[in-house]
């Protein structure tokens, strides 16, 4: 039995699918929900993959997966979706993943954030970091924030991504989308050259080394509003993690910097509802205060929390705090609650008390 590439594509769109996975003597899988579900069919053979791979990759992007053992890149399937692409080398046969991303931007409230949120998209300087694990959705909320800035702000943007996944044609804004490997070398190369063009608002796709944070660092203090990503989860633990990137004899300089530079950081975890086919975020929302602007100054990030969870009246919310209301809620399982919790000895305390109070 041979496989369509489209045809697989389409089935991706038409069942909500978030990615396909195609291997080798495995039938072709769609995770829809989080969970993996094969297609009813015969295993692939290593010609198959083969094939489903030049369908979709171009003789250079084949040539870097013989040599370097592997290529990502994004691809439009028609009007209908773009899907991140990585094609790989696994055993000798090769590999592939496909991510679908949806043309369809979210709002804030479809995608669960806070209305304070939306007043950090106005304003005119400063550091906003979206974290959490790959596949936790940073990428649509990033691109559905640029959207609403596009949308009702006339500036400049400029979006540094590897690749380039969702396109946002010029509305009021212009928007300069460059892809790292076709349009420029590397992220911190990048922002330097971007800080050159007129930008008022920069994307950067992935904080991935010093060079890329130093110069996201800069960038906002210099009067830009700046966005990116990092693999982090919760507020304290991204602080942390972009000061420990730096020799120890800059770390107090980079916590000054930071803490003058930042705007806000929210971390994201995608669950799986139990109410309702789907999945739902889980947010941590920190909104830079006085007070937490010192905490990342006298080095004190451990007591950011606590000023999260004080901070709601600010718009803040910590991670344990949304889950619990996730749960409470009936959204999602007491397991995930528990499983994805910072503290869950607490968010345990915490039900027993409220059920006591009932």
């Amino acid at each position: 039995m041979k496989y369509d590439m489209s045809e697989l594509m389409q089935l991706c769109v038409d069942e909500g699918a978030s990615d396909l996975h195609l291997r080798v003597n495995a039938a072709p899988m769609l995770r829809i929900h989080g969970s993996l579900a094969p297609i009813d069919g015969e295993p692939l053979a290593p010609e198959d993959t083969l094939d489903l791979a030049r369908v979709i990759s171009s003789e250079e992007q084949l040539a870097e997966v013989e040599n370097r053992g592997g290529a990502d890149f994004a691809f439009a399937f028609g009007d209908q979706a773009r899907f991140r692409v990585s094609v790989f080398k696994e055993r000798g046969n090769v590999g592939l993943v496909l991510r679908l991303i949806p043309n369809r931007l979210l709002s804030l409230q479809q995608i669960g954030l806070p209305e304070q949120v939306r007043e950090l998209l106005f304003k005119p300087r400063g550091l906003v970091l979206v974290t959490g694990p790959t596949g936790s959705g940073k990428s649509t909320t990033l691109a559905s924030m640029i959207n609403i800035i596009n949308e009702q702000r006339d500036c400049h943007i400029i979006t540094i991504e590897d690749p380039i996944e969702y396109y946002h044609p010029h509305k009021k804004a212009i928007v300069t989308q460059r892809e790292i490997g076709h349009d420029v070398p590397s992220f911190s190369e990048s922002v330097r050259r971007a800080l050159r063009q007129d930008p008022d608002v920069i994307l950067i796709g992935e904080m991935r080394d010093l060079e890329t944070m130093q110069a996201a660092i800069t960038a906002a203090e210099t009067g830009h509003l700046v966005f990116a990503t990092l693999h982090t989860t919760g507020a304290s633990t991204t602080v942390d993690r972009i000061v420990d990137a730096f020799p120890t004899e800059q770390q107090s300089q980079v916590r000054t910097q930071l803490s003058v530079s930042i705007s806000a950081i929210i971390s994201q975890l995608l669950l799986k509802r139990i109410d309702k086919p789907g999945r739902v975020a889980a947010f941590e929302i920190m909104l830079a205060t006085p007070s937490i602007r010192s905490r990342i100054r006298d080095n004190k990030t451990f007591m950011i929390d606590s000023d999260i969870q004080t901070g709601a009246k600010f718009g803040m919310i910590s991670l344990d705090t949304h889950l619990m209301n996730l749960f409470i809620a009936g959204i999602i399982s007491y397991e995930d609650m528990i499983t994805m919790s910072k503290d869950p000895d607490t968010i345990v305390q915490k039900l027993k008390e409220r059920q006591q109070g009932n």
